[in-house]
C-alpha cells in the first residue's frame, strides 16, 4: 500500500505541475496557494496593426517568458473593429501568436468592453448609454426652434467682483483684480462654493476661464446634487496656462438644488485663478437618435408634433465623432429644431443625451438588440483570428447606466440589468468557443467595490450583478485596498482566481495581495498588470512570488 502512495503522490504532483504549465481550466478547490504552482499572467495593451509595436511586444514576450511568465492577457483597441482591419492586421495577429506560442505563452485577448465601450460604439456613436431631458422649453423664431431657459438660471457672483457673495470659500481663495485666487495651498481644501437652483432632468452648460502659474494640483468643476456629483469629464487644465475657457456640462437628473464647486482638493504649489463663470440651460447638445432613446415634441398644450413632417429631423453632426468615430467632445453649439410653424410657438422636448467620464469615457446601452449584434460579432470574428482558450470579458468601471427608455422600460435595478447583459456575453462566448475558459474583471460584481448604490451616473442599486456570473467563470480581482474582502467574497461563491497586481506600484506590494490570499482555495495566480506600459518591474514581480521570495 505505501508503494502504492508513494507513485500516486508523485503522479499526483507532476500531473499538478502538468496542468498548471498548459493551462488547464481551474484546479479543484482542496488545492490551496501554498501546494499549486501559480499562474503568472502579463497584461499588455498594444496597437497590432502597427508593425514595430509588434516587434517591442516579440522582445517583451522573450523577457516574460525567461522570467517564468505563462499568460498574457492581451488587449488592443482594434479588437472592437476586426471588421474593417486589413491583411496586415491579421498578419500581425499571426505574429504574435507564433512568438507567444513558440515562448510557451498563452494569450488570452480581452473583448466586450462594457464600460470603456468607445471603441464598440465606433460602429454607432447613437449606442452610448443616455441621460433624460424632459419637457424642456424651446421657442421658435425665423424658422427654427431653440431652447429658452425655463426658468432662467445664473451664477449668483460668478464675475468674482465680490467673493462674499458666493455661498462660501476656503480660506486659502481670495481676491484678486476680479477674480478668485488660489496661491500654494499646501495640501488644504481649496474651493468657492455656490448653491445653485435647478429643474429636474434638464441639460446646463457651464463656462469658466482658468489661468496657472506652475501650479501643482488639480483644478476641477464640481455640482454636487445631494451626495451625487453630476459631472466627471476632466478640465485639462496644463499647469501652466493664460487664461483659457472650460466647458462643463452636466444633467440635473431629479435634483432641484445643488452646489457649485470651483477649485482643488489635491493642490500643492502655485498660483490658480478663476473667473467668469456661466451658467446656462442649454438643449440638444450630444443629443443621442435610437429607438430606445426617442425625441418627442409637443405644443405647450400636450399635443404631439411629427418628426420629418411638423419639423426636420433632429441630428448634432459632431455627437460621437470627434476626433473620431466613438468619442465625445463634451461642448458645442447644439443643433436647432428647424421647422415652418409660427414665431412665438412654445414647444416642450424631451430627449436623451450623451454623458462621458474623465477622458472621454463612454458606457454602450446594454439593452439594445444592435450591441448584443456587436458583441456576438465581436466574439466571432475574435475567435476565428485567434482561436484561443480563453478570453477574458471587459466589464469594467461601468459608470454611466440604466438611464434611457430602452434600459428604464426594462424595469430592473442596475444590478440585474447587468447580470443579464453578463450573462449574455458568457452565453455568447460558450456558443463561439464551447468548453473555453472565461475571465471577467471583478469590480462591476464586487459589494465592495462597485457593485453598490450611488455609483457615478448609475441609476439604482448595482447590488445583484454577481448573480450574473456562473461558478466556471474566474474573476479578476483588482482592488487592493479591500483585498481580503473581495477574495473572500469570490472564493465564497466558487469561483476560481487571478490576482490583478502591480498597477503601476512598487511591486513589492505583491507580497500583501498573496497574503491575503493564503487563506483561500480556488487563487489560481497573479497578474503583472501596467496600465502605464512600464515593464521594468516584470523580473522583480515574477521573483517575488516565487516560494523563498526575498
Amino acid at each position: 500500500m505505501s508503494g502504492f502512495h508513494n507513485r500516486f503522490g508523485r503522479a499526483f504532483v507532476l500531473f499538478c505541475l502538468f496542468a498548471a504549465n498548459i493551462g488547464l481550466p481551474a484546479a479543484p478547490g482542496n488545492l490551496s496557494l501554498r501546494t499549486r504552482p501559480m499562474q503568472l499572467w502579463l497584461y499588455c495593451s498594444q496597437n497590432l496593426w502597427v508593425d514595430p509595436n509588434i516587434t517591442e511586444l516579440e522582445a517583451l514576450f522573450s523577457r516574460a517568458s525567461k522570467a517564468g511568465y505563462t499568460h498574457v492577457l492581451l488587449a488592443d483597441s482594434k479588437f472592437a473593429k476586426l471588421g474593417d482591419m486589413d491583411a496586415r492586421y491579421f498578419r500581425n495577429v499571426e505574429r504574435v501568436k507564433t512568438a507567444a506560442s513558440g515562448l510557451g505563452l498563452e494569450i488570452v485577448p480581452a473583448l466586450f468592453p462594457l464600460g470603456y465601450s468607445n471603441d464598440l460604439l465606433w460602429h454607432d456613436p447613437n449606442l452610448i448609454e443616455a441621460l433624460p431631458v424632459t419637457n424642456a422649453l424651446f421657442v421658435v423664431r425665423g424658422g427654427a426652434a431653440r431652447l429658452e431657459p425655463d426658468p432662467p438660471i445664473s451664477v449668483q457672483g460668478g464675475d468674482f467682483a465680490d467673493l462674499a457673495r458666493w455661498s462660501w470659500k476656503d480660506a486659502v481663495v481670495a481676491a484678486s483684480n476680479g477674480a478668485a485666487l488660489i496661491r500654494d495651498p499646501r495640501g488644504q481644501n481649496a474651493r468657492i462654493v455656490q448653491k445653485l437652483g435647478l429643474t429636474p432632468f434638464r441639460q446646463y452648460h457651464l463656462s469658466i476661464r482658468i489661468k496657472t502659474e506652475e501650479f501643482r494640483g488639480t483644478p476641477e468643476v464640481k455640482v454636487i446634487g445631494g451626495n451625487r456629483v453630476l459631472n466627471y469629464n476632466s478640465l485639462g487644465v496644463k499647469p501652466t496656462q493664460d487664461w483659457t475657457t472650460h466647458h462643463v456640462v452636466f444633467n440635473s437628473l431629479d435634483h432641484r438644488e445643488a452646489n457649485l464647486y470651483l477649485g482643488c482638493w489635491d493642490g500643492q504649489t502655485g498660483a490658480l485663478w478663476f473667473d467668469d463663470a456661466r451658467l446656462e440651460e442649454v438643449g440638444l447638445v450630444n443629443v443621442v437618435r435610437r429607438a430606445g432613446a426617442p425625441l418627442t415634441v409637443r405644443r405647450e398644450d400636450g399635443s404631439a408634433l411629427e418628426e420629418g413632417r411638423d419639423f426636420e429631423r433632429v441630428v448634432d453632426p459632431r455627437m460621437g465623432v470627434k476626433p473620431w468615430k466613438g468619442s465625445y467632445d463634451v461642448w458645442h453649439e447644439p443643433p436647432v429644431i428647424r421647422t415652418a410653424l409660427p414665431d412665438g410657438t412654445w414647444l416642450r422636448v424631451s430627449y436623451f443625451h450623451a454623458a462621458t467620464i474623465h477622458e472621454d469615457q463612454a458606457m454602450v446601452c446594454p439593452s439594445e438588440a444592435r450591441t448584443i449584434e456587436l458583441l456576438r460579432d465581436q466574439a466571432r470574428r475574435m475567435h476565428a483570428a485567434w482561436g484561443a482558450r480563453g478570453y477574458l470579458m471587459s466589464h469594467d468601471e461601468i459608470r454611466v447606466l440604466n438611464w434611457c427608455a430602452a434600459c428604464q422600460q426594462r424595469r430592473l435595478e442596475a444590478g440585474a440589468l447587468l447580470a443579464d447583459n453578463v450573462r449574455t456575453c458568457i452565453r455568447i462566448l460558450r456558443e463561439v468557443n464551447p468548453g473555453g475558459r472565461i475571465y471577467v474583471w471583478s469590480d462591476m460584481f464586487d459589494p465592495h467595490h462597485n457593485a453598490r448604490r450611488d455609483y457615478y451616473l448609475v441609476r439604482g442599486d448595482l447590488a445583484g450583478s454577481w448573480e450574473g456570473l456562473d461558478k466556471d467563470v474566474i474573476v479578476v480581482p483588482w482592488y487592493f485596498e479591500k483585498r481580503v474582502e473581495s477574495l473572500r467574497w469570490f472564493a465564497g461563491r466558487g469561483h476560481s482566481q487571478i490576482i490583478a497586481g502591480y498597477y503601476d506600484h512598487a511591486p513589492e506590494q505583491i507580497r500583501e495581495w498573496l497574503d491575503a490570499a493564503r487563506g483561500f482555495d480556488g487563487v489560481l495566480g497573479v497578474m503583472y498588470t501596467t496600465w502605464q506600459r512600464r515593464y521594468d518591474d516584470l523580473e522583480r514581480f515574477a521573483e517575488l512570488i516565487k516560494p523563498g521570495r526575498p
